[in-house]
């Protein structure tokens, strides 16, 4: 039970929790015994960054444990190539299309594009039911450590200006608790605290994480530890009280930045090894930096003998950052790109007695059918009560059957209006079956057509041998932006085609990155 747990991180007293908890919890569909969910939601993680998914240097022993003890999708899609879009989806299992939450808050500020972005939502609004207000009805805890960059920044060249929007934090969207989680999309350092400047008061004056204590943090308290071990102290407070905890890593986001003691680990290793496919030190100690969290949370989920109920998903918000950070090869490039490398993520669902253990599922899936997955599995809201605005359908039955169970669904969908520093321009995108159709707007390429299970490259663009799938995949695509009513970029007036098209800051144009493979 909750005993002294630091009330200024929470909106709420525990009394009305407390009343909902002697009426009784939500049971899943195990049994009577509610069943408690962690989320991990690892930041610019890609595909192949897991050594179960097919690393060859990265280590994360616990996620690969998780794999064991649970179902690996291999055709998971994040909800979009960007981050805040496809955690407004996780929370409401909507597409962003539908939110209107289509971009990272705040986007990039470019200029001189052929076309015009629209008037997107630069916040999660609030009349939106998250899977965490969902939970807390039925009784259970619901805590936030992390990133959650859904909250409306007022963006300026002071690169410490923290466009303070607390009235849309975690705690106003039915978390009882929130570590870490404010307006900013990634640390300006991973050690404390966490913010830019030469001296440790400069950068205790520029941290804008003011959301996650220090509880005796030092400059050498690496900011995924110090989140785990808040993670750790408030399960262990909640002993055997229901709890959703939802941890969206800031790793393995910029900047690029290990623990000092991973980061010679894997330098010794690369001199070792030269010849592996993955080469960046820094990031494989990020990445080993999660796979320890996820290590420690899940030892203490198992001390309090509640592993046995525990569902645990991870995944990760989209491809991995490319070429920068990591390479997503088999798959062709990476974050902000709509091709296999910008959106395909590792996932995997861990539910003793409700998911095969080790089991494979080829079913495509995407990131907005979390929200259903949870709360079926946790006998909180029925699928059928959910609704049509909701799009996710939920995988419980892929999770008891994975090898041979399908979902009631043609299709997944994408949709971009924008442009991204990586060479993204705005585009829809759909898959049915092993085809998928991308779409960029504006005229700027042919529509692209391949087919994925011979192609996972995306080498062979097939829209002109294959005319009638691509009509149909097409007219598919545009009926479904028509349904969740889609914002779409405009034709730009002002456009010079003779001059760059860039992000402008400071004054100065950074010109659109061009990433070829």
């Amino acid at each position: 039970m909750v005993t002294h747990l630091s009330l200024s991180l929470r909106r709420n007293s525990l009394l009305p929790l407390l009343t909902v908890l002697i009426a009784g919890a939500g049971s899943s569909l195990r049994g009577e015994e509610p069943l408690n969910v962690i989320v991990y939601f690892v930041d610019d993680m890609g595909w192949t960054d897991v050594g179960c998914f097919g690393s060859d240097f990265y280590e994360t022993p616990n996620i690969d444990r998780l794999a064991a003890e649970g179902v690996r999708f291999t055709n998971a899609y994040s909800a979009c190539t960007v981050c805040s879009p496809s955690r407004a989806a996780l929370l409401t299992g909507k597409y962003p299309a539908r939110l209107h939450v289509t971009d990272f808050i705040p986007g990039h500020p470019f200029v001189n594009t052929p076309l015009l972005i629209p008037e997107w939502t630069q916040q999660l609004n609030l009349e939106e039911v998250t899977v965490a207000e969902q939970l807390k009805t039925k009784g259970y805890h619901t805590a936030h450590f992390g990133k959650w960059h859904l909250t409306p920044r007022d963006r300026t060249d002071d690169p410490n200006d923290d466009g303070n929007f607390p009235e849309f934090y975690p705690d106003r969207q039915g978390f009882d608790f929130n570590i870490g989680g404010c307006e900013r999309g990634a640390p300006a350092s991973y050690y404390w605290p966490y913010g830019r400047g030469k001296t440790l008061e400069e950068k205790k004056n520029n941290n804008t994480f003011r959301t996650i204590p220090d509880h005796g943090a030092t400059e050498d308290t690496y900011l995924t530890d110090q989140l785990a071990d808040e993670a750790v102290r408030l399960i262990g407070e909640f002993d055997q009280d229901p709890f959703f905890i939802y941890f969206p890593f800031y790793n393995v986001h910029t900047p690029l930045q290990g623990r000092e003691d991973l980061v010679e680990k894997y330098r010794k290793k690369l001199e070792a090894n030269p010849n592996v496919t993955q080469k960046n030190i820094q990031y494989a100690a990020m990445v080993e930096s999660v796979d320890e969290a996820i290590g420690r949370i899940m030892a203490q989920v198992a001390k309090q003998g509640v592993s046995d109920r525990t569902m645990v998903i991870f995944s990760s918000d989209n491809g991995g950052l490319y070429p920068q950070s990591t390479t997503n090869r088999p798959l062709r490039q990476g974050k902000g790109s709509i091709y296999e490398g910008g959106v395909r993520v590792p996932t995997i669902i861990r539910w003793p007695g409700g998911a095969k253990a080790g089991a494979v599922s080829e079913e495509p899936v995407i990131t907005i059918d979390f929200f259903s997955t949870i709360l079926d599995a946790t006998g909180a809201v029925p699928p059928t009560k959910l609704g049509d605005a909701i799009d996710g359908l939920s995988l419980v039955p892929l999770l008891k059957d994975p090898s041979s169970a399908t979902l009631d669904r043609d299709a997944i969908f994408w949709h971009y209006p924008h442009y991204h520093s990586m060479g993204g321009v705005p585009y829809s995108a759909v898959r049915m079956g092993d085809w998928k159709l991308i779409e960029q707007h504006g005229g700027i390429a042919p529509v692209e057509l391949y087919h994925l299970s011979e192609d996972i490259h995306e080498d062979h663009n097939l829209a002109e041998t294959e005319p009638e799938r691509t009509a149909a995949m097409l007219k598919r695509l545009q009926d479904w932006r028509h349904s969740v009513d889609a914002q779409m970029p405009t034709k730009n007036p002002s456009y010079d085609p003779g001059q760059p098209v860039g992000i402008s800051r400071g004054g100065k144009i950074r010109p659109m990155a061009v990433v070829r493979e």
